[in-house]
């Protein structure tokens, strides 16, 4: 009896110590994780060597992802796939459907995602823009001039439409409007362009807030009306948007991102706990496979020692 269980202690004993080791051998690639001292002596091992190399660990990985999981390349196929440019069409798609139904304001709705604040900012700088360029477009001379001659031709031809009837009066009249129109269209120019230069600036913001004021309170849903083909425009031009951005300013973001330096300094900044355990959760399996395939060699050499 005695004889048997000799075979089966050094197996046992082997297991056990393989087990052990390799147990031991996986908890110091994170611990401790700072060095440790006695009587003023470094102990050797510490700290463990993930702490110890964390930061050329850090810059490792960052290098790595950034040119090899996250270049212009693979990012560019993926950003520019087909299933995902289906699925911004789909998001566009389905926001305008849910706004054609949407009866909230379109001041409500935009407060979804400016304050009160901000939207009355932005409001005020687009109507103070705009008056702007519609009073510069206003003062301009040509304005009151095109606005006479036209004036002075529907005059003129209310005149020869009223003497038409009037057998040798129509001549005469042409004769005498013709003297008279030029300088009534100069003189009637100049007084507009005075009148335009005077109240035009006042006019427009007035008329400006005005309808701006009312735009606010019109429902979305009225204002989805018969707009789809503006919609399929407007999606058309998101997507073709979106794929110029991607194509050509994707080297300039990923260089102004820097990932790997990112992700170098976010390793960095991690707590030693929280790297551990995210590392269990990822290998969990595998390191205890690891452990028990010491167990197993242990076990192994064990039984080797026993018959030899």
């Amino acid at each position: 009896m005695m004889l048997e269980w000799s075979y089966l202690v050094g197996p046992l004993v082997g297991g056990v110590i393989g087990y052990i080791t390799n147990d031991v051998a996986i908890r110091m690639l994170f611990r401790p994780h700072q060095p440790k001292y006695l009587f003023g002596v470094h102990i050797p091992l510490t700290p463990g060597i993930i702490p110890k190399e964390r930061y050329r660990i850090a810059e490792a990985v960052g290098e790595t992802i950034s040119e090899h999981l996250m270049n212009q390349e693979v990012l560019e196929r993926t950003l520019l796939s087909p299933e995902l440019i289906g699925r911004i069409a789909g998001a566009i798609d389905r926001f305008a459907a849910a706004q054609r139904t949407n009866e909230e304001t379109l001041e409500q709705f935009i407060r979804h995602y400016l304050t009160r604040q901000e939207l009355e900012s932005m409001r005020g700088q687009v109507e103070t823009d705009l008056t702007k360029m519609l009073y510069k477009k206003l003062s301009d001379e040509s304005v009151g001039t095109k606005i006479s001659h036209k004036i002075m031709e529907k005059v003129l031809e209310k005149m020869q439409s009223g003497m038409a009837g009037v057998v040798g009066s129509t001549l005469g009249l042409n004769q005498m409007a013709e003297l008279v129109a030029e300088p009534a269209e100069h003189l009637m120019a100049k007084h507009i362009n005075e009148l335009i230069s005077q109240h035009s600036e006042q006019m427009v913001s007035h008329l400006l807030k005005s309808e701006s004021e009312k735009l606010m309170q019109v429902p979305m849903c009225q204002l989805m009306e018969d707009r789809e083909q503006q919609v399929e425009q407007l999606k058309e031009t998101a997507i073709a948007l979106y794929r110029t951005i991607i194509t050509e300013r994707l080297p300039r973001i990923l260089n102004a991102l820097n990932i790997s330096k990112m992700i170098e300094n976010r390793i960095n900044e991690m707590d030693m706990n929280d790297t551990e355990r995210i590392v269990h959760q990822v290998m969990d399996k595998e390191l205890k496979a690891v452990i028990w395939f010491g167990a197993l060699l242990g076990c192994l050499i064990g039984i080797i020692n026993t018959i030899f």
